[in-house]
């Protein structure tokens, strides 16, 4: 069940994230990310309605360390869709999206450490698979070695940042979620994003009102356009949350990280964007780490 949900997680938000950064001709990195969460914020608060009350479910049991996990989550989460984005700006959408693969490595070493929930030894050698393939992609014309020694690469750097937001982001939910104890997957999934998205509206909104005041009135002025980012990324965050209720965060975003074949698809048909050949070599390395962790891990 659990990775049927991931794939449809990874579905939505690859569709949202190209959407998103397409914003960036009107908004800011910062606004353009503002926009999955106040418009997510009201829909999960809605669902977490709608299952409590019309389903029947019994609200679980919150104990305070679910608010002090889903803060760090959520404001970690801030973080790694700016880095993404400002990888988008400087590079493409598609060796972006690849640069903060490198989730699949730190996501791994949260979870152990973190939850209690390392992979299995095939299952780290199949993560450095990945991680090969990342590096391989940011030294198309030179040596593994020069990726680590290439710290010019900016696009490179905010990909890693934005690896290990998504990375503490995916294993703090799978720990608020577990923390709610022994109820449902669903419900507990759905309570811990309501409560992750309200957190990120306030500290996102927060930190928008006070550096950029109009950024918030455009995002605003402009939502028919940013509201299909807003439906998307609580679908996909809905999904991503049940899947981690479901099974440890490390196996959860390693699979989701076909997400890479729907970016380059994405990439070439709707952003009209053009790639090497070792770069789809590179990214076909990382897809079969992925496959590894899935399966050995």
């Amino acid at each position: 069940m659990w990775i049927v949900v991931t794939l449809i997680a990874t579905v939505f938000q690859t569709v949202r994230t190209a959407a998103q950064g397409r914003l960036r001709d009107s908004l800011s990195v910062n606004a353009a990310g503002y926009v999955r969460y106040i418009v997510g914020a009201p829909l999960a608060i809605a669902a977490s309605l709608v299952v409590f009350t019309i389903g029947g479910q019994d609200v679980p049991t919150i104990p305070l360390q679910f608010w002090f996990i889903v803060t760090g989550a959520g404001v970690a989460q801030i973080v790694g869709t700016i880095a993404l984005l400002t990888a988008f700006d400087r590079r493409d959408y598609a060796i972006g999206t690849v640069y903060a693969k490198t989730e699949v490595i730190q996501v791994a070493v949260f979870s152990a450490v973190l939850v209690g929930e390392p992979l299995a030894p095939l299952g780290w050698l199949s993560a450095l698979v990945v991680l090969a393939g990342v590096i391989r992609l940011a030294t198309p014309s030179g040596t593994p070695l020069g990726a680590v020694l290439r710290a010019g690469d900016r696009a490179a750097i905010s990909g890693v940042i934005a690896g290990g937001g998504f990375a503490l982001a995916a294993t703090g939910i799978r720990w608020a979620s577990t923390s709610l104890g022994d109820h449902p997957a669903l419900p507990r999934a759905i309570l811990t994003l309501a409560a992750m998205n309200t957190v990120q509206t306030i500290v996102n909104g927060a930190w928008l009102a006070r550096r950029e005041p109009t950024s918030i009135r455009i995002v605003c002025q402009q939502w028919r356009r940013t509201l299909p980012v807003g439906v998307l990324s609580v679908a996909g965050s809905a999904a991503w949350a049940i899947a981690m209720s479901l099974e440890s965060a490390a196996k959860v975003r390693t699979l989701g990280q076909t997400e890479l074949l729907l970016a380059f698809v994405i990439s070439h048909r709707w952003l009209r964007e053009r790639h090497r050949l070792d770069e789809l070599v590179a990214s076909a390395l990382v897809l079969l780490g992925i496959i590894g962790v899935t399966v050995l891990g």
